[in-house]
């Protein structure tokens, strides 16, 4: 059977690949399909950004009544995406961004005047999510000043004061950290890479017309629909739910960060795919009385950020989960199903109470996230469910929350132990806790007994201890590459104590109130 054709805009033009099989990665279609060996592969796993490309999909544009759109931009990781996941998109490469004329873009030449690159091998994919940082921040301040630009690659220099848009420069070095920390570079040292983040704002503005770019889309997700039995895409609940049904076979994927290392790790071949990721009811985060109800195909990055929104204190937390390519990619509800032990969502959510929805063509069904696991990668679903949403309770009144992931990076790491504590004082007795972890038991987990320890006690210092004593000896975990059993247990209790410390007021005692004074 052949596969359906692939259909995205790139350079304002439709590009067709017919042919394409249903586990072929993004990049090998790039490089190998396409000739743009511009795009690098480095890690082949989604950890060092060679491979970082731009994606524009139009989607419904927040508070609008109307239904509009807008164009969302998004920096991800080519090795690990799968090729059909861009069907219907608008695509950027490095090889897109210079202008006919050869003039560059800011992103390019902002690396030029900075030194940004030295052996080069990186600096393609820097560059990429440069570009996604100037259209999500710097683009939008354009918009009352200088001409369109064609569609899309970068046309010439629009007009525009520099020295104005560089004293307005939104672009901050917390902010390219953050979003630059999907990127590794083994040569500069990344200063003069941050330097050029935010040189951008000063450069000659380049404008791409979205307007243009947002029919063209439209008008390609209203073209004739393709049956495929071997990469379902289907836009709505009912026809994932019936896909679901008739291919229960079939791979389930969202944002592939997890399953695209099956592919190019294990060499695991898909026959069929189940793709999640454009069904609209699915796509959506949804306030309710008492919690949220988060689609489980939102990405990571707009998932975590509807639960900062709420909790502003978990920004860190959430920045530290992934690089910004894997979190525009990789889906609350991918990560959730995905079940790994060290995944960083679950505690979390644990902590959270949430619960999830499980759906199927006979019906749906809801229950605590901790009873979702069976084992070390097992969980409840039938083989005609999919994980719909996951509900959120909204904060509680006097909701004492953190969350702790310890990593041998601090940025783009995977956690070696990952753990949230969630706690209530009336009258200085603990009234309601909940505790997740991960990275100590073959699944994401709730420490019962520890929360059992602390119920009814007075929040003392003692109290702490003896906490954190009991949550020390209430798991078995095991040693691998990123810690060792005992070093897992000792932190355990450590950032039980630690969670005391903050309670109390001090702050000055980790390395997310660390500031690096920028030289003047």
């Amino acid at each position: 059977m052949e596969s359906k054709t692939i259909r995205f805009m790139r350079r304002g033009e439709l590009v067709s690949l017919s042919n394409v099989p249903p586990d072929r990665t993004l990049l090998e279609v790039l490089r190998e399909d396409m000739g743009c060996t511009g795009t690098k592969e480095g890690c082949g796993e989604g950890d060092c950004g060679a491979c970082t490309v731009v994606v524009a999909e139009a989607e419904a544009a927040p508070g609008d009544p109307g239904g509009g759109e807008r164009i969302r931009w998004r920096a991800i990781n080519s090795c690990i995406r799968l090729a059909h996941s861009v069907d219907g998109l608008a695509l950027w490469t490095v090889e897109d961004l210079a202008a006919p004329d050869g003039s560059l873009h800011p992103a390019q030449e902002a690396m030029v005047r900075c030194h940004g690159s030295q052996c080069g091998f990186c600096t393609p994919g820097f560059v990429m999510s440069l570009f996604g940082m100037y259209q999500n921040h710097i683009a939008p301040t354009l918009a009352t000043s200088g001409a369109a630009l064609p569609t899309e690659g970068a046309g010439a220099p629009g007009g525009g004061p520099p020295a104005q848009r560089a004293a307005a420069n939104p672009i901050t070095r917390e902010l390219a950290q953050e979003e630059l920390s999907g990127n590794l570079c083994r040569c500069t040292g990344y200063r003069p890479i941050l330097d050029a983040a935010r040189q951008m704002a000063a450069l000659a503005e380049v404008r791409l017309d979205e307007t243009a770019l947002l029919r063209d889309l439209c008008a390609l997700r209203s073209g004739p629909a393709q049956a495929d039995a071997r990469y379902l895409l289907p836009t709505n609940l009912p026809d994932l739910l019936a896909a679901r049904a008739a291919h229960p076979d079939a791979q389930l994927v969202a944002g592939c960060t997890d399953v695209g290392l099956w592919v190019t790790k294990q060499h695991l071949r898909l026959g069929k795919v189940l793709d999640v990721t454009r069904v609209a009811e699915l796509r959506r985060v949804e306030l309710y009385g008492n919690h949220i109800a988060i689609g489980a195909a939102v990405t990571l990055a707009d998932a975590f950020e509807a639960l900062v929104a709420r909790r502003p204190h978990l920004k860190t937390f959430a920045a530290r989960f992934a690089g910004l390519p894997v979190r525009n990619s990789g889906t609350l509800g991918g990560n959730i199903a995905n079940g790994s032990p060290i995944g960083d969502s679950m505690p979390l959510l644990i902590a959270l109470d949430a619960h999830v929805v499980l759906m199927s063509a006979r019906g749906h069904r809801d229950l605590p996230l901790e009873h979702f696991y069976t084992g070390y990668r097992k969980n409840l679903l039938a083989p005609d469910e999919v994980l719909a949403w996951i509900k959120v309770p909204l904060p509680a009144v006097g909701e004492q929350l953190r969350a702790y992931k310890i990593s041998k990076r601090f940025d783009d790491d995977i956690s070696a132990v990952c753990l949230a504590i969630n706690l209530a004082l009336q009258d200085n007795v603990v009234a309601r806790v909940s505790i997740g972890a991960g990275g100590v038991a073959a699944t994401p987990v709730r420490a019962a007994q520890t929360e059992a320890a602390l119920r009814g006690k007075p929040w003392t210092l003692e109290t702490a201890r003896q906490a954190a004593a009991t949550l020390r000896a209430e798991f078995q975990p095991i040693s691998d590459m990123r810690a060792s059993a005992a070093y897992r247990r000792q932190v355990l209790g450590n950032l039980m104590h630690r969670f005391w410390l903050e309670s109390q007021g001090l702050s000055r005692i980790n390395l997310e109130n660390f500031k690096l004074e920028e030289a003047a």
